[in-house]
């Protein structure tokens, strides 16, 4: 990954998707060529030089101090997994992020492993779906609901256990995961907030390679420029048994592991997905975990 072209890319992004009114800049008559804010305006809210600033946005400023790095974050409205990112992007090695991220770069190629206690842990999780994603949202660990409602995850070799690859390029996908679009789309910001913590994992570079060939919508999601960082949310599922099964979510970074996520799908209680998640708990308890079925 190339960093001069992902500060420009990135900062390009983001002053495109913020209007002068909410920047709180006062209108000021002339033409605006550009969605968003211009480089002079960025600059101004930040307090530094316009030609400083373009310098940084073009990736030829150098590593930028913390407090002008955040005086940009401020100007553009930044969230926290934004800010996070343009740190990483800024100042590999430099800021918090980014030196816990370099603590573990030499590692960043080892099998990742789940110990045994959490395996423990997912299969007393028997009455709802659970799993463990690791870096590059591989699948490293699954209870059996999670592979009854989202797919059988030990039918796919463990090199290819990964959600995004699961979402982008399984046909399947589609018609089980509800507003697949959103789904799909936010995954791929997760794939690119992780790119900008390790720009030189070549496992990663190998995945984003192989969905930019293999889907037709990655390409224009990656080229968003958005980053997430998964912490709870909704999401529905179509099973072929029971039917639409709707879910709330929390992930949760594992103790002792921060690149592994702990997430637990949970529905409301009474609700038709309950009722229809207790049917599935049962009938699966004797039947073959199928990915027809999953």
């Amino acid at each position: 990954m190339d960093r001069a072209t992902e500060i420009a890319d990135f900062l390009r992004s983001r002053r495109a998707a913020i209007t002068p009114e909410k920047a709180g800049l006062p209108l000021d008559g002339r033409v605006r060529r550009v969605p968003g804010l211009r480089r002079d305006e960025v600059a101004r809210l930040a307090g530094v030089s316009s030609e400083y600033y373009t310098r940084l946005e073009q990736g030829r400023a150098g590593n930028p101090s913390p407090e002008v790095v955040a005086a940009i974050a401020d100007a553009l409205r930044l969230d926290d997994t934004e800010r996070e990112h343009l740190t990483d992007l800024f100042t590999p090695g430099a800021g918090p992020s980014a030196a816990a991220a370099n603590r573990r770069a030499p590692n960043r190629n080892r099998v990742q492993r789940v110990r045994p206690g959490l395996y423990l842990m997912l299969q007393t999780l028997e009455r709802v779906p659970a799993f463990i994603m690791g870096r590059r949202t591989d699948i490293l660990a699954a209870n059996r609901l999670a592979k009854v409602v989202i797919t059988d995850f030990d039918a796919i070799p463990a090199p290819r256990r990964n959600l995004a690859r699961y979402l982008l390029l399984d046909p399947q996908a589609r018609e089980r995961v509800g507003d697949w679009a959103r789904i799909a789309a936010e995954t791929v910001a997760m794939l690119r907030f992780e790119a900008g913590r390790y720009p030189h994992d070549r496992q990663l570079a190998d995945l984003i390679g192989e969905l930019t060939v293999r889907s037709p919508e990655f390409t224009g999601w990656w080229g968003d420029h958005r980053v997430l960082r998964r912490t709870h949310g909704a999401k529905s599922y179509h099973h072929l048994v029971v039917g639409e099964l709707r879910f709330n979510y929390e992930s949760f970074q594992v103790p002792g592991d921060a690149e592994q996520t702990l997430c637990v799908y949970t529905v409301e209680p009474g609700s038709d997905s309950a009722q229809a998640l207790r049917m599935l708990a049962s009938w699966s308890a004797s039947e073959p975990v199928s990915p027809a079925l999953g």
